[in-house]
Protein backbone atom coordinates (compact mmCIF):
# COMPACT_ATOMS: atom_id res chain seq x y z
CA UNK A 1 0.00 0.00 0.00
CA UNK A 2 1.51 3.12 -1.21
CA UNK A 3 1.29 6.46 1.44
CA UNK A 4 0.76 9.74 0.10
CA UNK A 5 2.86 12.20 -0.27
CA UNK A 6 3.12 14.46 2.44
CA UNK A 7 2.91 18.29 2.06
CA UNK A 8 6.34 20.24 1.39
CA UNK A 9 7.40 21.84 4.50
CA UNK A 10 8.30 25.14 4.76
CA UNK A 11 11.82 25.40 3.56
CA UNK A 12 11.42 22.86 1.24
CA UNK A 13 8.97 25.57 -0.53
CA UNK A 14 11.69 28.37 -0.03
CA UNK A 15 13.91 25.85 -1.71
CA UNK A 16 11.82 24.99 -4.89
CA UNK A 17 11.01 27.98 -5.51
CA UNK A 18 14.94 29.81 -5.73
CA UNK A 19 15.57 26.52 -7.57
CA UNK A 20 13.90 28.32 -10.50
CA UNK A 21 15.92 31.26 -10.52
CA UNK A 22 19.54 29.21 -10.75
CA UNK A 23 18.26 26.66 -12.84
CA UNK A 24 17.52 30.22 -15.25
CA UNK A 25 21.03 31.45 -14.69
CA UNK A 26 22.15 28.22 -15.19
CA UNK A 27 24.11 27.98 -11.72
CA UNK A 28 26.15 25.21 -11.01
CA UNK A 29 24.19 22.87 -8.94
CA UNK A 30 27.40 22.74 -6.09
CA UNK A 31 27.56 26.76 -5.90
CA UNK A 32 23.71 26.52 -5.64
CA UNK A 33 23.36 24.47 -2.62
CA UNK A 34 26.16 26.33 -0.65
CA UNK A 35 23.67 29.28 -0.67
CA UNK A 36 20.42 27.48 0.03
CA UNK A 37 22.18 25.78 2.86
CA UNK A 38 21.82 27.03 6.23
CA UNK A 39 24.96 28.01 7.99
CA UNK A 40 24.03 27.87 11.48
CA UNK A 41 21.40 26.49 14.01
CA UNK A 42 20.69 27.05 17.53
CA UNK A 43 18.43 25.09 20.17
CA UNK A 44 17.99 26.12 23.29
CA UNK A 45 15.58 24.76 26.44
CA UNK A 46 15.97 27.13 29.23
CA UNK A 47 13.84 26.98 32.72
CA UNK A 48 12.09 29.76 33.95
CA UNK A 49 9.56 30.12 37.08
CA UNK A 50 6.01 31.02 36.56
CA UNK A 51 3.51 31.22 39.07
CA UNK A 52 5.73 29.11 41.60
CA UNK A 53 6.11 26.56 38.87
CA UNK A 54 9.15 25.85 36.68
CA UNK A 55 8.40 25.74 32.80
CA UNK A 56 10.66 25.02 30.40
CA UNK A 57 10.83 27.15 27.39
CA UNK A 58 12.52 25.90 23.28
CA UNK A 59 13.76 28.38 21.28
CA UNK A 60 15.62 28.92 18.04
CA UNK A 61 17.83 31.22 16.45
CA UNK A 62 19.24 30.67 12.72
CA UNK A 63 21.67 32.05 10.82
CA UNK A 64 21.34 31.01 7.09
CA UNK A 65 24.06 33.28 5.75
CA UNK A 66 27.01 35.37 7.11
CA UNK A 67 28.46 36.29 3.57
CA UNK A 68 27.58 40.01 4.53
CA UNK A 69 27.11 40.79 8.85
CA UNK A 70 25.32 41.33 10.86
CA UNK A 71 23.10 39.15 9.80
CA UNK A 72 19.02 40.14 10.14
CA UNK A 73 15.73 39.09 10.91
CA UNK A 74 12.87 39.08 13.51
CA UNK A 75 12.36 37.05 16.74
CA UNK A 76 8.30 35.30 16.49
CA UNK A 77 6.92 34.01 19.86
CA UNK A 78 3.77 32.12 18.45
CA UNK A 79 2.78 28.42 20.08
CA UNK A 80 3.83 26.65 16.11
CA UNK A 81 7.00 28.07 15.64
CA UNK A 82 9.36 24.90 14.91
CA UNK A 83 13.19 24.77 14.03
CA UNK A 84 11.93 24.21 9.82
CA UNK A 85 9.92 26.90 9.75
CA UNK A 86 12.54 29.55 11.47
CA UNK A 87 15.12 27.92 9.23
CA UNK A 88 12.76 29.15 6.40
CA UNK A 89 12.08 32.48 7.53
CA UNK A 90 16.60 33.12 7.82
CA UNK A 91 16.90 32.01 4.16
CA UNK A 92 14.15 34.36 2.72
CA UNK A 93 15.67 37.30 4.83
CA UNK A 94 18.86 36.41 2.93
CA UNK A 95 17.28 37.02 -0.49
CA UNK A 96 15.07 39.87 1.15
CA UNK A 97 18.35 41.71 1.79
CA UNK A 98 19.96 40.80 -1.08
CA UNK A 99 16.83 42.18 -3.38
CA UNK A 100 16.76 45.15 -1.86
CA UNK A 101 20.67 46.08 -1.61
CA UNK A 102 20.56 46.16 2.48
CA UNK A 103 24.02 44.48 3.51
CA UNK A 104 22.78 41.97 6.35
CA UNK A 105 23.20 38.39 5.97
CA UNK A 106 19.54 36.58 6.84
CA UNK A 107 18.81 35.10 10.78
CA UNK A 108 15.65 34.51 12.18
CA UNK A 109 14.61 33.19 15.83
CA UNK A 110 11.46 32.32 17.45
CA UNK A 111 10.28 30.79 20.60
CA UNK A 112 7.40 28.36 21.31
CA UNK A 113 4.90 30.23 23.24
CA UNK A 114 1.94 31.63 23.19
CA UNK A 115 2.22 35.32 24.41
CA UNK A 116 -1.78 35.52 25.42
CA UNK A 117 -1.19 32.60 28.09
CA UNK A 118 1.11 35.07 30.29
CA UNK A 119 1.34 38.76 31.84
CA UNK A 120 3.36 41.14 30.87
CA UNK A 121 5.63 40.57 33.86
CA UNK A 122 6.04 37.04 33.02
CA UNK A 123 7.16 37.67 29.28
CA UNK A 124 9.66 40.27 30.74
CA UNK A 125 11.14 37.06 32.46
CA UNK A 126 10.90 34.99 29.75
CA UNK A 127 12.36 37.17 27.46
CA UNK A 128 14.86 37.76 29.05
CA UNK A 129 16.03 34.96 29.87
CA UNK A 130 15.35 33.67 26.20
CA UNK A 131 17.69 36.53 25.05
CA UNK A 132 20.86 35.55 27.80
CA UNK A 133 20.70 32.26 26.09
CA UNK A 134 21.46 34.14 22.65
CA UNK A 135 24.02 36.40 23.88
CA UNK A 136 26.20 33.59 25.66
CA UNK A 137 25.87 31.49 22.52
CA UNK A 138 27.39 34.42 20.23
CA UNK A 139 23.74 34.47 18.65
CA UNK A 140 22.74 38.10 19.53
CA UNK A 141 24.85 41.25 19.45
CA UNK A 142 25.59 44.58 17.59
CA UNK A 143 28.14 43.29 14.92
CA UNK A 144 26.78 39.91 14.42
CA UNK A 145 23.11 39.11 14.65
CA UNK A 146 20.64 41.61 15.32
CA UNK A 147 16.77 40.35 15.65
CA UNK A 148 13.51 42.55 15.68
CA UNK A 149 10.27 42.24 15.82
CA UNK A 150 8.03 39.33 14.20
CA UNK A 151 4.66 38.09 15.08
CA UNK A 152 4.21 38.30 18.82
CA UNK A 153 6.91 40.41 19.46
CA UNK A 154 6.79 44.48 19.39
CA UNK A 155 8.62 47.56 20.47
CA UNK A 156 8.42 46.19 24.10
CA UNK A 157 10.12 43.04 23.69
CA UNK A 158 13.34 44.61 21.73
CA UNK A 159 13.80 46.85 24.83
CA UNK A 160 13.98 44.03 27.31
CA UNK A 161 16.23 42.33 24.82
CA UNK A 162 18.31 45.59 24.49
CA UNK A 163 18.46 45.96 28.35
CA UNK A 164 19.43 42.79 29.00
CA UNK A 165 22.17 42.73 26.37
CA UNK A 166 23.75 45.94 27.85
CA UNK A 167 23.64 44.46 30.89
CA UNK A 168 25.54 41.39 29.93
CA UNK A 169 28.09 43.74 27.48
CA UNK A 170 28.48 47.11 29.31
CA UNK A 171 31.25 47.78 27.22
CA UNK A 172 30.14 47.70 23.75
CA UNK A 173 28.78 51.58 23.69
CA UNK A 174 26.80 50.15 19.97
CA UNK A 175 24.14 48.47 22.56
CA UNK A 176 21.68 50.05 20.95
CA UNK A 177 22.29 48.55 17.64
CA UNK A 178 21.90 44.82 19.02
CA UNK A 179 18.34 45.07 18.09
CA UNK A 180 15.85 47.05 15.74
CA UNK A 181 12.18 47.61 15.79
CA UNK A 182 13.02 49.34 19.06
CA UNK A 183 10.73 52.30 20.42
CA UNK A 184 11.93 55.52 19.97
CA UNK A 185 13.02 56.78 22.88
CA UNK A 186 15.52 54.10 23.32
CA UNK A 187 17.02 54.19 20.33
CA UNK A 188 14.61 53.29 18.19
CA UNK A 189 13.79 55.23 14.75
CA UNK A 190 10.26 57.22 13.25
CA UNK A 191 8.59 55.13 11.06
CA UNK A 192 9.91 51.74 11.79
CA UNK A 193 5.99 49.92 13.49
CA UNK A 194 4.36 50.56 10.01
CA UNK A 195 7.35 50.49 7.70
CA UNK A 196 6.66 46.62 6.76
CA UNK A 197 3.13 48.24 6.23
CA UNK A 198 4.48 50.86 4.17
CA UNK A 199 6.66 49.13 1.89
CA UNK A 200 3.86 46.87 0.65
CA UNK A 201 2.25 50.07 -0.35
CA UNK A 202 5.25 51.07 -1.95
CA UNK A 203 5.45 48.02 -3.81
CA UNK A 204 1.68 48.39 -5.48
CA UNK A 205 2.37 51.86 -6.10
CA UNK A 206 5.51 50.95 -8.33
CA UNK A 207 3.54 48.18 -9.52
CA UNK A 208 0.90 50.62 -10.75
CA UNK A 209 3.52 52.79 -12.52
CA UNK A 210 4.60 50.03 -14.98
CA UNK A 211 1.32 50.09 -17.50
CA UNK A 212 2.74 46.30 -19.21
CA UNK A 213 2.76 44.54 -15.38
CA UNK A 214 -0.78 46.35 -14.57
CA UNK A 215 -1.59 45.11 -18.39
CA UNK A 216 -0.23 41.67 -17.96
CA UNK A 217 -2.33 40.88 -14.73
CA UNK A 218 -5.81 41.86 -16.75
CA UNK A 219 -6.19 44.79 -14.37
CA UNK A 220 -7.79 48.17 -15.08
CA UNK A 221 -7.77 51.47 -13.50
CA UNK A 222 -5.83 52.83 -10.86
CA UNK A 223 -4.51 51.96 -7.13
CA UNK A 224 -7.75 53.88 -6.34
CA UNK A 225 -10.04 51.74 -7.93
CA UNK A 226 -8.64 48.93 -6.82
CA UNK A 227 -11.20 46.33 -4.51
CA UNK A 228 -8.96 44.61 -2.21
CA UNK A 229 -8.92 41.71 0.49
CA UNK A 230 -6.61 41.86 3.35
CA UNK A 231 -6.16 38.18 5.33
CA UNK A 232 -4.53 39.52 8.68
CA UNK A 233 -4.74 42.97 10.66
CA UNK A 234 -2.03 42.83 12.63
CA UNK A 235 0.82 45.25 12.54
CA UNK A 236 1.84 44.85 8.60
CA UNK A 237 -1.96 44.37 7.28
CA UNK A 238 -3.45 46.95 9.68
CA UNK A 239 -0.75 49.80 8.29
CA UNK A 240 -1.30 48.67 4.75
CA UNK A 241 -4.94 48.91 4.48
CA UNK A 242 -5.00 51.89 6.43
CA UNK A 243 -2.43 53.63 4.18
CA UNK A 244 -4.64 51.85 1.19
CA UNK A 245 -7.70 53.29 1.53
CA UNK A 246 -6.84 56.70 3.80
CA UNK A 247 -4.16 57.53 0.88
CA UNK A 248 -4.58 55.84 -2.16
CA UNK A 249 -8.51 55.49 -1.62
CA UNK A 250 -8.73 51.91 -2.73
CA UNK A 251 -11.69 50.00 -1.09
CA UNK A 252 -10.73 47.28 1.40
CA UNK A 253 -14.02 45.04 0.81
CA UNK A 254 -12.67 42.15 3.43
CA UNK A 255 -10.66 41.44 6.27
CA UNK A 256 -9.90 38.26 7.07
CA UNK A 257 -8.86 37.47 10.95
CA UNK A 258 -8.21 34.20 12.90
CA UNK A 259 -12.46 33.79 14.17
CA UNK A 260 -13.71 34.88 10.29
CA UNK A 261 -13.99 37.43 8.11
CA UNK A 262 -15.85 41.05 7.47
CA UNK A 263 -17.06 41.96 4.11
CA UNK A 264 -18.41 45.19 3.00
CA UNK A 265 -18.45 45.59 -0.50
CA UNK A 266 -18.65 49.92 0.31
CA UNK A 267 -15.52 49.30 1.77
CA UNK A 268 -13.85 48.74 5.38
CA UNK A 269 -13.10 51.38 8.08
CA UNK A 270 -9.70 50.30 8.87
CA UNK A 271 -9.66 52.24 12.26
CA UNK A 272 -12.90 50.88 13.17
CA UNK A 273 -12.40 47.42 12.91
CA UNK A 274 -9.04 48.07 14.32
CA UNK A 275 -10.29 49.62 17.56
CA UNK A 276 -13.13 46.99 17.91
CA UNK A 277 -10.40 43.97 17.98
CA UNK A 278 -8.54 45.73 20.56
CA UNK A 279 -11.64 45.53 22.45
CA UNK A 280 -12.78 42.45 21.59
CA UNK A 281 -9.89 40.39 21.79
CA UNK A 282 -8.41 40.47 18.74
CA UNK A 283 -11.59 39.21 17.11
CA UNK A 284 -13.84 40.50 14.61
CA UNK A 285 -17.16 39.19 15.15
CA UNK A 286 -19.95 41.12 15.81
CA UNK A 287 -18.34 44.39 14.58
CA UNK A 288 -21.42 46.27 13.41
CA UNK A 289 -20.85 47.91 9.53
CA UNK A 290 -20.26 44.73 7.94
CA UNK A 291 -21.06 41.12 7.09
CA UNK A 292 -19.61 38.28 9.26
CA UNK A 293 -19.03 34.89 7.95
CA UNK A 294 -16.93 32.30 10.27
CA UNK A 295 -15.36 30.73 6.74
CA UNK A 296 -11.98 33.15 7.06
CA UNK A 297 -9.87 31.27 4.81
CA UNK A 298 -12.97 31.04 2.38
CA UNK A 299 -12.58 34.42 1.89
CA UNK A 300 -9.28 34.16 0.00
CA UNK A 301 -11.43 32.82 -2.71
CA UNK A 302 -13.70 36.35 -2.47
CA UNK A 303 -13.89 38.03 -6.18
CA UNK A 304 -11.65 41.36 -5.68
CA UNK A 305 -8.51 42.86 -7.62
CA UNK A 306 -5.94 42.73 -5.28
CA UNK A 307 -5.32 39.95 -2.44
CA UNK A 308 -2.62 40.30 0.32
CA UNK A 309 -2.38 37.88 2.38
CA UNK A 310 -0.54 39.30 5.16
CA UNK A 311 -1.14 36.67 8.15
CA UNK A 312 1.35 33.64 8.19
CA UNK A 313 3.08 31.09 5.85
CA UNK A 314 0.57 28.36 3.66
CA UNK A 315 -2.39 30.02 3.46
CA UNK A 316 -2.63 29.46 -0.17
CA UNK A 317 -1.93 25.66 -1.29
CA UNK A 318 -2.90 23.20 -4.08
CA UNK A 319 -6.16 22.78 -2.45
CA UNK A 320 -7.49 26.28 -2.63
CA UNK A 321 -5.35 27.92 -5.59
CA UNK A 322 -7.50 26.90 -8.34
CA UNK A 323 -10.35 28.81 -6.53
CA UNK A 324 -8.84 32.37 -6.19
CA UNK A 325 -10.06 34.75 -7.63
CA UNK A 326 -7.60 37.44 -7.48
CA UNK A 327 -6.10 39.21 -10.30
CA UNK A 328 -2.95 40.22 -7.94
CA UNK A 329 -1.74 38.46 -5.32
CA UNK A 330 0.45 40.88 -3.24
CA UNK A 331 2.64 38.65 -0.35
CA UNK A 332 2.71 40.77 2.75
CA UNK A 333 3.13 37.33 4.91
CA UNK A 334 6.20 35.90 4.70
CA UNK A 335 5.31 32.36 2.32
CA UNK A 336 1.52 33.08 2.07
CA UNK A 337 1.70 30.98 -1.19
CA UNK A 338 3.21 27.14 -1.46
CA UNK A 339 5.46 25.91 -4.33
CA UNK A 340 2.61 23.63 -5.94
CA UNK A 341 0.31 27.20 -5.51
CA UNK A 342 2.29 29.23 -6.93
CA UNK A 343 2.80 26.66 -9.88
CA UNK A 344 -1.01 26.66 -10.38
CA UNK A 345 -1.76 30.51 -10.03
CA UNK A 346 0.87 31.28 -12.07
CA UNK A 347 -0.75 29.07 -14.87
CA UNK A 348 -4.21 30.70 -14.19
CA UNK A 349 -2.78 34.10 -15.60
CA UNK A 350 -3.03 35.21 -11.23
CA UNK A 351 0.10 37.63 -11.14
CA UNK A 352 2.09 37.10 -7.71
CA UNK A 353 4.43 39.98 -6.22
CA UNK A 354 6.69 37.91 -4.01
CA UNK A 355 7.08 38.16 -0.53
CA UNK A 356 11.02 38.61 -0.66
CA UNK A 357 10.26 41.87 -2.45
CA UNK A 358 7.11 43.30 -0.76
CA UNK A 359 7.42 43.04 2.83
CA UNK A 360 11.06 43.98 3.14
CA UNK A 361 10.11 47.60 4.30
CA UNK A 362 10.67 46.07 7.69
CA UNK A 363 14.33 45.04 7.00
CA UNK A 364 15.08 48.11 5.21
CA UNK A 365 13.84 50.59 7.81
CA UNK A 366 15.79 48.33 10.29
CA UNK A 367 18.73 49.07 8.55
CA UNK A 368 18.35 52.96 9.00
CA UNK A 369 17.58 52.12 12.73
CA UNK A 370 20.80 50.14 12.94
CA UNK A 371 22.92 52.60 11.02
CA UNK A 372 21.59 55.29 13.35
CA UNK A 373 22.57 53.43 16.79
CA UNK A 374 26.00 52.98 15.18
CA UNK A 375 26.39 56.30 14.21
CA UNK A 376 25.00 57.58 17.42
CA UNK A 377 23.15 60.40 15.61
CA UNK A 378 19.36 60.89 14.66
CA UNK A 379 19.07 61.48 10.72
CA UNK A 380 18.42 65.45 9.89
CA UNK A 381 20.18 66.50 13.07
CA UNK A 382 23.15 68.24 11.03
CA UNK A 383 21.34 69.73 7.99
CA UNK A 384 17.49 70.01 8.73
CA UNK A 385 18.12 73.59 9.48
CA UNK A 386 20.46 74.45 7.12
CA UNK A 387 17.83 73.34 4.50
CA UNK A 388 14.98 75.89 5.87
CA UNK A 389 17.86 78.38 5.60
CA UNK A 390 18.52 77.57 2.04
CA UNK A 391 14.94 77.17 1.51
CA UNK A 392 13.98 80.77 2.79
CA UNK A 393 16.60 82.16 0.52
CA UNK A 394 14.77 80.37 -2.56
CA UNK A 395 11.58 82.53 -1.22
CA UNK A 396 13.21 85.28 -1.09
CA UNK A 397 14.65 85.30 -4.53
CA UNK A 398 11.17 84.39 -6.00
CA UNK A 399 9.44 87.32 -4.88
CA UNK A 400 12.11 90.00 -5.00
CA UNK A 401 12.13 88.68 -8.87
CA UNK A 402 8.21 88.64 -9.52
CA UNK A 403 7.31 91.55 -6.70
CA UNK A 404 4.70 89.26 -5.40
CA UNK A 405 4.54 87.47 -2.16
CA UNK A 406 4.55 83.61 -2.19
CA UNK A 407 1.96 82.11 -0.76
CA UNK A 408 1.87 81.05 2.95
CA UNK A 409 1.13 77.57 2.16
CA UNK A 410 3.82 76.95 -1.09
CA UNK A 411 6.23 79.17 2.04
CA UNK A 412 6.01 76.52 4.33
CA UNK A 413 6.24 73.69 1.78
CA UNK A 414 9.39 75.41 0.65
CA UNK A 415 11.28 76.38 3.95
CA UNK A 416 10.64 72.94 5.65
CA UNK A 417 13.40 70.82 6.43
CA UNK A 418 13.31 67.41 6.61
CA UNK A 419 13.30 65.63 9.72
CA UNK A 420 14.09 61.44 10.62
CA UNK A 421 10.90 60.71 9.44
CA UNK A 422 10.45 62.42 6.44
CA UNK A 423 14.16 60.97 5.75
CA UNK A 424 12.83 57.38 6.73
CA UNK A 425 10.03 57.39 3.74
CA UNK A 426 11.98 58.65 1.52
CA UNK A 427 14.74 56.13 1.96
CA UNK A 428 11.91 52.85 1.54
CA UNK A 429 10.13 54.81 -0.82
CA UNK A 430 13.41 54.69 -3.03
CA UNK A 431 14.46 51.38 -2.34
CA UNK A 432 11.09 49.49 -3.16
CA UNK A 433 11.09 51.67 -6.40
CA UNK A 434 14.57 50.36 -7.22
CA UNK A 435 14.33 47.34 -6.20
CA UNK A 436 10.95 46.49 -7.99
CA UNK A 437 12.91 48.29 -11.04
CA UNK A 438 16.18 45.43 -11.12
CA UNK A 439 13.28 42.85 -10.54
CA UNK A 440 11.59 44.15 -13.75
CA UNK A 441 14.08 44.45 -16.03
CA UNK A 442 15.64 40.49 -14.81
CA UNK A 443 12.09 39.40 -16.08
CA UNK A 444 12.57 41.52 -19.40
CA UNK A 445 16.22 40.74 -19.87
CA UNK A 446 15.77 36.79 -19.25
CA UNK A 447 13.07 35.01 -21.74
CA UNK A 448 13.43 31.80 -19.00
CA UNK A 449 12.09 33.63 -16.28
CA UNK A 450 8.17 34.20 -16.64
CA UNK A 451 7.32 35.20 -13.27
CA UNK A 452 7.99 38.22 -10.68
CA UNK A 453 9.11 35.78 -7.93
CA UNK A 454 12.07 33.98 -9.89
CA UNK A 455 12.88 37.36 -11.20
CA UNK A 456 13.45 38.71 -7.13
CA UNK A 457 15.18 35.21 -6.70
CA UNK A 458 17.29 36.01 -9.74
CA UNK A 459 18.30 39.08 -8.95
CA UNK A 460 18.73 37.64 -5.17
CA UNK A 461 21.63 35.14 -5.82
CA UNK A 462 23.21 36.81 -8.53
CA UNK A 463 24.25 39.69 -5.97
CA UNK A 464 24.85 36.88 -3.48
CA UNK A 465 26.72 34.42 -5.74
CA UNK A 466 29.15 37.80 -6.88
CA UNK A 467 29.99 38.16 -2.83
CA UNK A 468 30.87 34.89 -2.35
CA UNK A 469 33.02 34.44 -5.50
CA UNK A 470 34.86 37.97 -4.02
CA UNK A 471 35.30 37.04 -1.18
CA UNK A 472 37.01 33.52 -2.12
CA UNK A 473 34.41 31.32 -0.59
CA UNK A 474 34.07 28.99 -3.25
Amino acid sequence: MTSKKSRATFSENVNHMVDRAFKALGTDPGIANAIKSCDAVLQVQFPVTIKNKIEVFTGWRATHSSHRLPAKGGIRYAPIVNQDEIEALAALMTYKCAIVDVPFGGSKGGLLINPRDYSREEMQLITRRFTRELVRKGFLSPATNVPAPDVGTGEREMAWIMDTYKQLRPEDIDYQGCVTGKPVQHGGIQGRTEATGRGVVYALREFFRHPADVKAANIKGGLGDMRIVIQGLGNVGYHTAKLLSEEDNAKIIAIIERDGVLINDDGLNIDHVRQYMDENDGNVHGFPDATYSEEGLKALELNCDILIPAALESQITASNSENIKAKLVCEAANGPVTFEADKILNKRGVMILPDAYVNAGGVTVSYFEWIRNLSHIRFGRLERRYDEMRGRHVISAIESMTGNDVPAWLEAEIVRGADELDLVRSGLDDTMRLAYQQISEAKESNKKIKDFRTAAYVVAVSKISRSYLDIGVY
